[in-house]
C-alpha cells in the first residue's frame, strides 16, 4: 500500500513531466517547428545531392542549419509579437499569450544560436557557416523589417527559403559554382512566392488588422490570381528543366517529377477568376506544398538509390 509521501512524490513527478512537455511544446511553437523542419528537410536534400556516399556526417551540419533556423524564428517572434497579438492566425503564439516572457525567449534564441554555430564550426566549412548566417540575417534584419514597408517584401524574402539547400550542398563539399544547385535555388526561391500570395488571399484582413502593407492594396485579387498562376508555371517549368539536366539518375524519377509538375501547372489555373474563393485557394495552396514535398522526396530517393546501388 502506498504511503502519503510516495503518492505525493508520484504526483510531483507527473507534474514535472507535464510541465516539461508544456515547455517543450512552447519552445517548438516559438521555433515555428512546422516551418523550420522544412529547413532541415531542404538542407538535407542539398547535402545528399552533393554527397558521394551515405554516412552520418550529414547529421551535425543539417542539425546546425536547422537549429539556426529555429533561433531565427524565435527572434522573429520577439520582433513581431505585438503584431502577432492582433492577428487571429498568430494571436495564440507563446509571447502574445504570455506562455513565455521576452527575456526567456531571448535566452532560448541565444542558446539555440550558440549550439547551432558550434555544430557548424565543428562539422562544416566556412561557406556553409556564411550561407547559414546570411539566411538568418536576411530573415531577421532584411525581410522582417521590409514587411512593414512594402506589400511585395515576399520577393526578396524568398531568398530565405532558397538558401538552406545551398547550405546543405556546401556542407557536403558541393561546389558553389555547380549549376545544379543554382537551378534548385531558383525553384525554391520561386515556389515561395505563389505559396505566400495564396496565404495572402486567405488572410489579407488579418495582415491589415496588424497594419502590414498588403499587395492586394496595390493590385486586385484577380490580378494577384494571374500572378500566382504565372509564378506557379515558372516553378513547374524549372522542375521539369531540372529533371532533364542530367542531375537525376533514373528515368522513373524524371517521369514522376514531370507528372507532378504538369499536374501543378494545370491545377494552378483553377483559381483563375474565382475572386478569392476560399476552397479553391486552399486547394491550390495544398497542391503547391504537396508538389514541393514530392519533388524533394523524389530527388532524395533518386540520389540514395544511386549511392546504394
Amino acid at each position: 500500500m502506498e504511503t502519503g509521501s510516495s503518492i505525493l512524490q508520484d504526483k510531483q513527478q507527473v507534474y514535472r513531466s507535464v510541465s516539461l512537455f508544456k515547455w517543450l511544446v512552447t519552445v517548438a511553437e516559438l521555433a515555428k517547428i512546422k516551418i523550420t523542419i522544412f529547413v532541415a528537410f531542404t538542407s538535407a536534400l542539398g547535402f545528399i545531392l552533393a554527397a558521394d556516399s551515405l554516412s552520418t556526417s550529414m547529421i551535425l551540419p543539417v542539425s546546425g542549419i536547422f537549429l539556426l533556423a529555429c533561433s531565427s524564428a524565435v527572434i522573429n517572434q520577439i520582433q513581431e509579437w505585438q503584431y502577432d497579438a492582433v492577428m487571429k492566425r498568430t494571436m495564440n503564439r507563446p509571447i502574445p499569450t504570455n506562455k513565455i516572457t521576452l527575456t526567456n525567449a531571448w535566452v532560448i534564441a541565444v542558446s539555440l544560436f550558440v549550439i547551432a554555430v558550434s555544430m557548424l564550426i565543428f562539422a562544416s566549412n566556412i561557406l556553409t557557416i556564411a550561407v547559414s548566417l546570411l539566411t538568418m540575417v536576411w530573415y531577421n534584419l532584411i525581410y522582417t523589417p521590409l514587411k512593414r514597408k512594402t506589400g511585395v517584401a515576399i520577393i526578396p524574402g524568398s531568398f530565405v527559403g532558397a538558401l538552406p539547400p545551398l547550405a546543405g550542398w556546401l556542407a557536403a563539399g558541393g561546389s558553389l559554382f555547380d549549376t545544379q544547385i543554382w537551378i534548385l535555388f531558383s525553384l525554391f526561391f520561386l515556389w515561395q512566392i505563389p505559396h505566400f500570395w495564396l496565404l495572402l488571399i486567405l488572410f489579407k484582413d488579418d495582415y491589415k488588422a496588424a497594419s502590414f502593407p498588403v499587395f492586394t492594396d496595390s493590385v486586385s485579387v484577380s490580378t494577384l490570381e494571374k500572378l500566382i498562376i504565372a509564378t506557379t508555371l515558372l516553378t513547374s517549368g524549372i522542375a521539369i528543366f531540372y529533371a532533364f539536366t542530367g542531375a537525376m539518375n533514373y528515368f522513373p524519377s524524371q517521369l514522376v517529377i514531370v507528372a507532378f509538375s504538369v499536374f501543378l501547372a494545370i491545377n494552378s489555373f483553377s483559381i483563375n477568376g474565382n475572386h478569392g474563393n476560399r476552397k479553391r485557394v486552399v486547394a491550390s495552396f495544398l497542391a503547391i506544398n504537396f508538389f514541393t514535398l514530392i519533388f524533394i522526396t523524389i530527388l532524395i530517393l533518386d540520389k540514395l538509390l544511386k549511392i546504394i546501388l
